[in-house]
């Protein structure tokens, strides 16, 4: 069995160098010879340690596993960057489709249209290429439509551990 100051180091090369969150399962798969319970502790550790040391960035549970995140206060430069490397972000009528999405799913295209009143289908092939949207199942109704709901990129774009994190429609009314 190894102990906490051995596996540290190990689990934060992992988190740091996974391209999605990774699970404390799969950290486990990986290193053998420890325990659940002992990679949540380094990851524990290693939260208090970035915290103490006023790091730049933190380890955030997201999508069912850990990743690295640069801290709030370093937003700005953050998105000068992002605007300099020239990455796309979503038009309002992306985001309208998938905040509808969101919430409503699993959710039928001519629901979604009716909501939003107008034609759909280009923003969810656009949501479906970025991996934001998926086909998660058809329905009952006549000619059997696609029912479409989130993915677990959409958990990662927006940071959150679950669809449950999701602001509550209450919260996001204009007073």
């Amino acid at each position: 069995m190894k102990k906490i100051e051995e596996i540290k180091p190990i689990v934060e090369a992992l988190i740091f160098a996974a391209e999605e969150p990774i699970s404390v399962r799969k950290i486990v798969e990986i290193v053998e010879d420890v325990e659940s319970a002992q990679i949540q502790e380094s990851i524990a550790q290693l939260k208090s340690d970035y915290d103490t040391q006023g790091r730049s960035f933190q380890i955030e549970e997201i999508a069912g596993g850990y990743q690295l995140f640069t801290r709030h206060e370093y937003y700005e430069w953050i998105v000068k960057l992002r605007k300099k490397s020239g990455e796309t972000k979503l038009s309002q009528a992306a985001l309208e489709t998938l905040a509808i999405i969101a919430y409503k799913q699993p959710v039928l295209r001519a629901d979604l249209e009716a909501i939003r009143g107008v034609q759909s289908g280009q923003i969810i092939r656009l949501l479906m290429e970025k991996d934001l949207v998926k086909v998660v199942g058809r329905d009952e109704s006549l000619g059997h439509p696609l029912l479409y709901g989130t993915t677990r990129k959409f958990l990662e774009y927006f940071g959150l551990k679950n669809i449950k994190e999701l602001p509550k429609i209450e919260e996001l009314e204009a007073p």
